[in-house]
């Protein structure tokens, strides 16, 4: 879960949730002639995140508040092999770019768990056995997994309200170009990244978050029932280049 403070009690969206928002930003990314993977991309940003799967394990910190996936936690090397399993039942494509987040998500610690470097390994051996499948290009590859970055983080931003105020620039990643894209809000509310990757010049993206009012919880029981019981906005963002 994404969790925000706020007066009243709690924000919360769900990582799917943000993982579709990603994929709403994508569709309307700029892509090249080339989209012969387009919709199957997409396909990969709505599902990369489904490994963060709520209400399986607790969602309670020590405090009893509800558990931001930013705190940490333990995932299963095993988990982290049935996620990349999973996505295969999409696709080879989309299992490639799934099993290329999890190797970038996983590169920090290596070193550090030798069944974690043995699941890196593998995803390198795959990666490498279905870009020969498929007959595409690492650099292909790489500038898809580039813009799955970028809408991943550009979504991220957003439900965690990292967006700065005074039209201050904020990184989002640098895009299958190589270039660094930035996001600005703008006095009108409207955001705008630099430099503009998007088709059109004018679009609005949303994703729903429920706000429980209570702010501590007993159990993981109380706060799903919280939670299914709690109000439910859209938040919406309006991008204008």
């Amino acid at each position: 879960m994404i969790t925000n403070l706020i007066d009243n009690g709690w924000e919360i969206i769900y990582h799917r949730a943000h993982a579709l928002l990603a994929a709403q930003i994508a569709g309307y990314w700029q892509t090249p002639d080339d989209t012969a993977h387009l919709v199957e991309t997409i396909a990969a940003i709505a599902h990369h995140d489904d490994l963060e799967r709520e209400w399986q394990g607790n969602h309670l910190t020590k405090a009893c508040a509800p558990f931001d996936f930013t705190l940490g936690g333990s995932t299963s090397i095993k988990s982290l092999y049935e996620h990349v399993d999973d996505a295969r039942y999409r696709g080879r494509w989309v299992a490639l770019l799934v099993s290329m987040h999890m190797t970038f998500l996983s590169q920090g610690k290596y070193g550090e768990n030798p069944e974690l470097d043995e699941f890196v390994d593998r995803q390198i051996e795959l990666q490498t056995a279905w870009r020969k499948s498929l007959k595409v290009k690492k650099v292909d590859a790489e500038k898809a997994y580039a813009m799955m970055q970028c809408c991943d983080r550009l979504s991220l931003i957003l439900c965690q309200r990292q967006l700065p105020e005074g039209e201050r620039l904020l990184e989002i990643a640098k895009g299958p170009t190589g270039q660094r894209h930035d996001i600005l809000k703008r006095a009108d509310q409207t955001l705008s990244v630099n430099p503009w990757p998007f088709v059109d010049e004018n679009f609005t993206v949303h994703v729903d978050a429920c706000y429980p009012t209570q702010m501590k919880f007993d159990s993981n029981q109380e706060l799903v029932e919280s939670l299914q019981q709690a109000s439910i906005s859209s938040l919406q963002w309006n991008f204008v280049k």
